[in-house]
């Protein structure tokens, strides 16, 4: 693909046409990354480099978008080859960075169409915190495939761009990261239902009452903390439920004991969540996975570095 090419259609290169690209490319590199502060870095790179260009090779270039999406696509690709180094050395147990509210954070509010509507992932699946986990378990060439053409609707020939590999093979990355997806059971939608189990355990937790936290909890729960070495945090996933229910029980009654504590119930990454705030200050956010109506898995962000947007958010 050539940004030059005569056969596209010629779209503004002004600058507020090229600035107003940025939601876009923020949502694209947040589900590649699972970082805001990181999504943010990678596209504020992208633009650097399009204004270091000479004003004539702009001129020259027919779709400033396309060319945006490729740059910021591989500059995240990079990150994504030295990432598993860097979580090597991560203090405890990592976590996508959570979001509040869902598929409109940072997204355009648009989603292209597909070639085949049966191969997509809707942006609110795509931002999950079930699915941001699973993509970790893929290699960074079938996470961008799967990305820009499953959630954005790019062609594989513009994937195969950023990935430096054929259509062809860009496709079988894409049905690869696909079956992992699906095989992971992240595609669930909300429900009412959810919500009400996420609060009769916001409840639970505050009075402290196990035995109603334990009603609401899959008897193979898990929970994952992240801390990053910020915080005092499990280093280890806390498995099973009563193991779960005690690990909240000391959250409430060792660590918070004598704090001015509030719990809300609040949307997190598209789907029912929890904001713990302590003095009016976020300290942990909540992200459930559901099997049926029990919860399967807890995330727990706690790590302040990946805290702060919500309350400047709030």
């Amino acid at each position: 693909m050539t940004f030059d090419d005569t056969t596209r259609p010629r779209e503004d290169a002004g600058p507020e046409a090229v600035l107003a690209e940025r939601r876009r490319l923020v949502s694209i590199a947040y589900r590649l990354l699972g970082s805001v502060a990181e999504a943010e870095d990678a596209v504020q790179e992208g633009y650097a480099r399009w204004y270091a260009m000479p004003e004539e090779e702009r001129d020259a270039i027919r779709s400033p978008g396309a060319w945006l999406t490729t740059v910021t696509g591989r500059i995240c690709l990079d990150h994504l080859g030295s990432a598993r180094v860097r979580r090597e050395r991560y203090v405890g147990e990592w976590v996508p960075e959570p979001v509040p509210g869902g598929a409109g954070w940072a997204s355009s509010g648009t989603q292209p169409a597909g070639p085949d509507p049966a191969d997509r992932v809707t942006l609110d699946e795509s931002v999950t915190m079930a699915f941001l986990v699973t993509l970790e378990s893929m290699s960074p060439a079938e996470r961008v495939a799967l990305i820009l053409h499953d959630v954005f609707g790019y062609p594989f020939s513009e994937v195969a761009e950023i990935v430096g590999r054929t259509p062809q093979a860009c496709r079988q990355l894409a049905y690869s990261a696909r079956n992992r997806a699906r095989a992971s059971r992240v595609s669930s939608a909300p429900s009412p239902e959810q919500g009400e189990v996420v609060e009769a355990f916001r409840r639970a937790w505050q009075a402290q009452d196990v035995a109603a936290i334990l009603d609401v909890l899959d008897p193979d729960a898990v929970v994952i903390a992240d801390g990053g070495g910020r915080t005092r945090a499990a280093v280890e996933p806390v498995v099973g439920a009563e193991q779960v229910a005690r690990h909240f029980m000391w959250v409430a009654g060792q660590r918070w004991r004598d704090m001015a504590v509030t719990v809300s119930a609040q949307v997190v990454n598209g789907r029912p969540g929890l904001v713990a705030r302590v003095g009016g200050v976020t300290a942990s956010v909540l992200a459930f996975g559901f099997d049926g109506a029990r919860i399967k898995q807890i995330w727990a962000v706690v790590n302040p570095d990946k805290l702060r947007h919500w309350d400047r958010d709030a």
